[in-house]
C-alpha cells in the first residue's frame, strides 16, 4: 500500500464523475471503473456497484468489467451473499478465502469456479430507503488485508457522498420533468378551452364541460384531446413560458 495515489481516495474524479454524467447508471458504472482502477494498487481488482434506491425498487448493477458483472449477478439469483448482506446489515462484509470461508456455501462454490477467492463488500450511506455497497472482487485469496480494508472504507466514504449527489439530482431531474409536464398539460388544457369559449360564445365552466364531453366520447384524455385541438389550430405544439426551475 506504499503507492500515495491508492492512499488518497480521488474525490477531485469524482466529481468530475458527476459533472460528466447527469444518469446515475451511467455514474455507477464510471464510478465501478474509477473505483477498480483506484484500489488494483496492489492486485488486479474487479469493482460492482449494486443500488437499491428504495425498499420495492429492482437493484441497479454496474460494474468495471465483465467479471465483476458476473460475480454479482450470480449473487442476484442465489439472493443472498457478501454484498446483498451488507446491503441488508449495513455494514461491511470480507471473505479473505472462499475455499475456506462457511457462509453461503452454495453461492461460494459458483463464486470458486469462476477463479474468485477474495471479496469485500461495503455499504455505501445514502439517505431514505435508497441503499447501496460496493462489492470487490480479486482472484487471489487474503487480497482485502486490514490496510486494503481502511483504505477501502475511505474511499467508499467518498465514494457514498458522490452517489448520494448524484442520487438527489436524478430525483430532481425526474421532479423537474414531471412538472414540466403538468405544466405544459395545464397549457394545453387552458388553450383549448379559450379556443371552445371563442367558438361557442360560452363560460369557461361550459367549455371545460364540452371538452371533457368530447374527450369521453372519443376516448382520449382529456389533456390529450386538449393538446390535439390546440396543434390543428396553431400548426404546432403549445409551449408552456412557465419553468420548472
Amino acid at each position: 500500500m506504499d503507492d500515495p495515489k491508492f492512499e488518497t481516495a480521488p474525490w477531485a474524479q469524482l466529481q468530475d464523475l458527476l459533472v460528466d454524467h447527469e444518469d446515475v447508471q451511467e455514474f455507477l458504472q464510471e464510478l465501478a471503473r474509477l473505483t477498480a482502477s483506484s484500489l488494483s494498487a496492489r492486485a488486479t481488482t474487479y469493482c460492482g456497484i449494486t443500488l437499491q434506491r428504495s425498499r420495492d425498487h429492482q437493484f441497479t448493477v454496474a460494474s468495471s468489467d465483465d467479471e465483476a458483472l458476473q460475480m454479482d449477478e450470480i449473487q442476484y439469483a442465489f439472493g443472498d451473499g457478501p454484498c446483498l448482506h451488507a446491503i441488508r446489515i449495513q455494514d461491511e462484509v470480507h471473505v479473505g478465502n472462499s475455499a475456506a470461508d462457511p457462509r453461503w456455501p452454495e453461492y461460494m462454490a459458483h463464486i470458486r469456479d469462476y477463479g474468485i477467492r477474495s471479496m469485500y463488500s461495503v455499504p455505501l450511506k445514502l439517505e431514505g430507503h435508497a441503499k447501496a455497497a460496493m462489492n470487490l472482487y480479486a482472484k487471489d485469496p487474503d487480497v482485502f488485508d486490514e490496510e486494503f480494508r481502511r483504505v477501502a472504507r475511505t474511499y467508499g466514504a467518498e465514494a457514498s457522498q458522490a452517489l448520494l449527489l448524484a442520487v438527489r439530482v436524478a430525483r430532481h431531474a425526474a421532479t423537474v420533468e414531471d412538472l414540466q409536464s403538468v405544466l405544459t398539460s395545464r397549457t394545453d388544457i387552458d388553450l383549448a378551452v379559450g379556443i371552445i369559449m371563442g367558438q361557442n360564445r360560452c363560460t369557461q365552466q361550459e367549455a371545460f364541460d364540452t371538452l371533457r364531453r368530447a374527450s369521453n366520447g372519443r376516448n382520449l384524455k382529456v389533456r390529450v384531446l386538449a393538446a390535439e385541438m390546440v396543434s390543428r389550430l396553431n400548426g404546432e405544439p403549445a409551449t408552456t413560458h412557465f419553468t420548472a426551475g
